[in-house]
């Protein structure tokens, strides 16, 4: 049996990075006696895969891995005995039974993902008009970077919502192993449009909401692909 997790990572724990993620995560499942499975041979290690790792900095109320099972477990007592077990800034939100193929893996179906960016400082100068100004352009030219170099790329066709939210920017980007849109590079291209003078990285912090994949031709969020474990 597979399961997937969705946690939410806030506080000083955004400053953990995503391998860290990985190993907290294994402690938390022996310390809760969760049944995952481990691989085979001489060094056995949890099945488990995340969905779209988080950012150093980065706090999500949307972030999910897959494990495998070895027996059932209820979902609500996985969901008990987790949280249990979390330190302050984790915390786990739905344990679901999710398809055996390896293609619906979150890994292999997330498509998008939702962000805030909230500037650390005055945000009064973000409006509506800049916004659509900015996403009216046929192309948005932004330099990428890619595991030997750097490239220039359109990050326009990236880019499926942004919009005001209070004095933050809501944005919906492509997410996933094809194309994975940081929304730092989609807000230092509207603070060099706008000519804010706004660093992307250093005046922004950034929250994720939730991973999506596609279902009937529409976005869902990853853990409405699962079904509750009811022993």
């Amino acid at each position: 049996m597979k399961a997937r997790i969705k946690f939410r990572k806030y506080g000083v724990m955004k400053f953990i990075g995503h391998l860290d993620v990985m190993r907290y995560f294994q402690k938390a499942m022996r310390r809760a006696e969760i049944p995952i499975a481990f691989t085979q041979g001489f060094s056995p290690h949890m099945i488990m895969s995340f969905a779209n790792p988080l950012g150093v900095g980065l706090t999500s109320d949307g972030e999910y891995f897959d494990i495998e099972l070895t027996e059932p477990i209820a979902s609500r007592e996985a969901v008990r005995r987790l949280n249990e077990v979390m330190a302050e800034g984790m915390e786990v939100i739905s344990f679901v039974q999710i398809p055996e193929e390896k293609k619906a893996t979150g890994m292999a179906i997330i498509e998008a993902a939702d962000y805030l960016a909230i500037p650390k400082g005055e945000g009064g100068w973000i409006t509506d008009a800049q916004i659509d100004a900015f996403l009216s352009q046929e192309e948005i030219l932004v330099m990428k970077q890619t595991k030997k170099s750097e490239k220039e790329v359109n990050i326009r066709p990236w880019i499926l919502e942004m919009k005001q939210q209070d004095d933050d920017v809501f944005l919906k980007v492509l997410a996933g192993s094809a194309v994975n849109l940081k929304p730092e590079l989609v807000m230092g291209a509207f603070s060099g449009f706008c000519g804010s003078g706004q660093d992307a990285e250093k005046d922004f912090r950034y929250h994720r909401i939730e991973n999506y994949a596609r279902k009937d031709g529409t976005l869902v969020p990853l853990d409405a692909l699962g079904t509750e474990i009811v022993l």
